[in-house]
């Protein structure tokens, strides 16, 4: 029988990390077009970046350097985190 063990810096899709965590971002999934991409990084939300996840229904929200950012779950399960 094999054991998973977490890697200390897993990635975590955006719309299944709980809320009231920390999370830095990783990486944005291939189905986030470059329109989409320059918009989140005009935000504030880009690789590096820590957040906090405020809520994850209706949508995923997220606190970014004082400002609260809704995003549709559509977009936000193919943003990549990691424990900050």
């Amino acid at each position: 029988m094999n054991a998973t063990h977490a890697q200390p810096h897993e990635r975590i899709r955006l719309t299944g990390t709980p809320v009231g965590r920390m999370v830095r971002i990783t990486d944005f999934g291939d189905a986030i077009d470059a329109l989409q991409r320059e918009q989140l990084h005009a935000y504030g939300l880009s690789a590096a970046h820590a957040v906090k996840v405020l809520q994850q229904t209706p949508m995923t929200v997220l606190l970014c350097e004082h400002v609260e950012l809704a995003i549709e779950h559509a977009v936000a399960r193919h943003i990549w985190a990691e424990p900050a």
